[in-house]
């Protein structure tokens, strides 16, 4: 009994290492030191049927913020993208600007993209919001973000050239989740194509 419970236990953590080094090493993938005075950072919006943001995005509003604060640029915005989903009436970009603000106390400048229903989308989307940044952030789960952040480099390779690391990890947060999101990143990963993975180091 108790060899089998070490071992269990020993997988475990061994389960949450990888999926923690994962996930860490995905948030350092396609990023550079662009520099410059202004920072453009992007939300990816989840969907969110409810009526407010829910807990997945109020964690990546709340990893926005905290990635607009760390640069400390002169010039910062925070752009939340994401359309309407399962009918709901506020989009979720809507819904999550009204948490950063009402709930959260954000007074930084903010804008939305409020028509996108896809990653891809999230990404040709904003494009117009980020022409005049000097550094990009893009922010949502690790394995999504480089994901977003992949088609940023298929769509504007120009554009691609100033991303820059989000704080959308960090280490134990998330922690007992962080193998689902390990293994739907190993999945959604798969799908970026031989052209952009062989790019990621």
């Amino acid at each position: 009994m108790r060899r089998g419970a070490t071992g269990l236990v020993a997988t475990g953590i061994a389960v949450l290492a990888v999926s923690e080094w994962l996930n860490r090493r995905w948030s350092r993938m396609l990023v550079g030191n662009s520099r410059g005075p202004s920072t453009a950072v992007v939300v990816c919006g989840y969907r969110n049927p409810q009526a407010r943001a829910n807990l997945i995005n109020r964690w990546r509003v709340r990893a926005g913020i905290r990635s607009v604060e760390s640069d400390r640029a002169q010039d910062s915005r925070l752009i939340f993208s994401g359309g309407a989903t399962s009918g709901s009436a506020a989009t979720e970009a809507q819904l999550m600007a009204e948490y950063a603000q009402s709930e959260l106390g954000f007074n930084g400048t903010v804008l939305l993209e409020d028509r996108s229903t896809t990653t891809w989308e999230n990404i040709a989307n904003v494009i117009p919001l980020l022409e005049e940044a000097d550094r990009i952030k893009i922010v949502s789960q690790p394995a999504h973000a480089l994901k977003a952040r992949a088609y940023l480099l298929r769509q504007r390779p120009d554009l691609a050239e100033k991303l820059v690391r989000a704080d959308d990890h960090r280490p134990g947060e998330w922690l007992f989740v962080k193998p689902v999101f390990a293994a739907y990143g190993l999945w959604a990963l798969r799908g970026l194509g031989v052209d952009v993975r062989k790019l990621v180091p």
